[in-house]
């Protein structure tokens, strides 16, 4: 059989959120076989490590797949975006492989889509208003996808470069929303039904004197144990939720910090997409309670977004 090859274009009109979404959340009702997830850190030039992370998964008698990603922080200032690899897909049977894909885009696409999964179970139906914190490749994806599952309407974007800001809202083309920059989160964030996240940052750009009744909260980018987007307030008044409960309290730190410095205990996170997909727990349960969905990525989603790319040729 030959190899057959992704190409980032490809995967972007395989994959309509409207298809993936609830192909996610089967997937987190069937039985996958997912390996916590490797990661490597190596020295780099300039001084900030990077990381290589190494994420197999599999479902017995269909599909083996596994990506291989690095994430070099500093890619930014050469105008190379930060993380970059390759997936590759294996029929599970034979062990043959089937296909090799451009793994940002598909990081990019299931992992916007499972920030909408969860945003289906935890934030109010009729959120009309999203507050975007960051500029990089996931921005645009988080707000369609947040997007394909609320009717939102007006969407505000924050970066700490605000040139940036303004020309991600320029390039977006997605219709029906009124998106515009603005130069303070604090300004905003008050007024809006949705934070989505997804930045590099070490310090806690969301504070929890900040956040109002009825919010959700949605944090993408921390994925090492230093790394906050939301400080302790936000994670302590929020009813948390996590993607996999086993990789969030080990790998970011807006889960890993509060639990080590007694903000909340493990107890308090109140379920996963597991436990969400197959109705073991409620998501939200009151119009006033603030949601925190917290993602550190999961290879099952890589599978069944892989599976879904190769059986649409």
């Amino acid at each position: 059989m030959n190899l057959r090859n992704f190409t980032k274009e490809q995967i972007e009109e395989i994959l309509p959120y409207d298809q993936l979404i609830p192909a996610l959340r089967k997937g987190f009702q069937e039985p996958y076989t997912v390996p916590l997830r490797h990661h490597h850190h190596y020295e780099n030039k300039p001084a900030v490590a990077s990381t290589l992370l190494l994420m197999p998964a599999w479902k017995s008698g269909a599909y083996l797949g596994v990506k291989v990603v690095t994430v070099s922080p500093e890619n930014g200032v050469i105008n190379l975006p930060s993380v970059q690899g390759l997936y590759l897909l294996f029929d599970a049977v034979t062990g043959a492989p089937l296909a090799q894909m451009e793994a940002k885009t598909l990081t990019t696409i299931r992992t916007a889509a499972a920030s909408a999964l969860a945003s289906q179970f935890l934030s109010r139906k009729d959120s009309s208003s999203l507050l975007m914190i960051g500029t990089g490749n996931m921005a645009p994806a988080l707000i369609e996808a947040h997007a394909a599952v609320r009717p939102i309407t007006d969407v505000y974007v924050w970066g700490k470069n605000f040139e940036k800001a303004k020309k991600l809202v320029a390039d977006i083309a997605l219709a029906n929303l009124n998106i515009q920059p603005i130069k303070s989160i604090d300004a905003i964030i008050k007024k809006v039904d949705i934070i989505s996240c997804a930045t590099l940052s070490n310090d806690p750009l969301v504070k929890g004197e900040w956040l109002q009744s009825g919010q959700h909260l949605d944090l993408v980018g921390s994925f090492t144990p230093t790394m906050r987007e939301a400080d302790d307030v936000a994670v302590k008044n929020a009813s948390v939720y996590v993607d996999v409960l086993e990789g969030a309290t080990k790998e970011s730190g807006d889960i890993v910090i509060p639990l080590q410095n007694g903000t909340i205990q493990l107890t308090d996170i109140q379920g996963d997409l597991f436990d969400l997909c197959a109705n073991r727990v409620t998501g939200r349960k009151t119009e006033e309670e603030i949601t925190l969905f917290k993602s550190v990525g999961h290879a099952l989603e890589d599978l069944v977004a892989a599976t879904l790319v190769y059986n649409s040729f």
